[in-house]
């Protein structure tokens, strides 16, 4: 099974990031892929939390949770798991002049992008195709980049929207009751 995640990487690593590159992709996939990243994602749910009314604040308290778990169990599995990035395995990838100094497995950007993207599906059904579409797309550029093998970005999406299950289905119920016994 090992041997076909690993034929599997290596495929659709090298059809991302070597076959579709172009100009424009090139341009494109370095600026896009910001928006997972921890200065986006936190700027966003800031917003929500602090402007937010109704439908917005609650999205913006749900994604705050649900960023709080995916991410924490992100980086444990970072950690744990210690994969190298596929810059330094692979040889021939473009890798845009992009060194990270943590570990490959699982994507950080795309388990954040698909945590919030998850959320606002919930939310609001109406952006779900919007913002899953976004969200895939942000996971996508990490491959093209060549920083992250595509199994990366799959463990990164069962993380984040997992993650945004749990507390949307489970844990928003205990949560409201907190912000209501506190008035936050």
């Amino acid at each position: 099974m090992k041997k076909g995640f690993k034929w599997f990487d290596e495929k659709l690593i090298k059809i991302i990031n070597r076959n579709m590159k172009s100009k424009f992709l090139d341009r494109f996939m370095p600026r896009f892929t910001n928006l997972g990243g921890v200065v986006f994602t936190t700027f966003f749910i800031l917003i929500l939390l602090i402007l937010g009314k109704g439908k917005a604040r609650t999205i913006g308290v749900q994604g705050a949770a649900t960023l709080a778990i995916s991410q924490t169990l992100t980086y444990s599995l970072k950690s744990l798991l210690s994969r190298e990035r596929p810059y330094n395995i692979l040889k021939n990838l473009n890798t845009f002049g992009i060194i990270l100094k943590d570990y490959s497995f699982p994507s950080g950007h795309t388990s954040a992008s698909f945590s919030i993207a998850t959320t606002i599906a919930l939310n609001m059904p109406k952006l779900s195709i919007f913002v899953l579409a976004v969200a895939l797309l942000i996971g996508i550029s990490r491959i093209y980049l060549g920083v992250h093998y595509p199994t990366d970005v799959v463990a990164g999406i069962i993380l984040g929207v997992g993650s945004a299950i749990v507390v949307h289905v489970y844990l928003m119920d205990y949560i409201k009751s907190l912000i209501d016994l506190f008035q936050i």
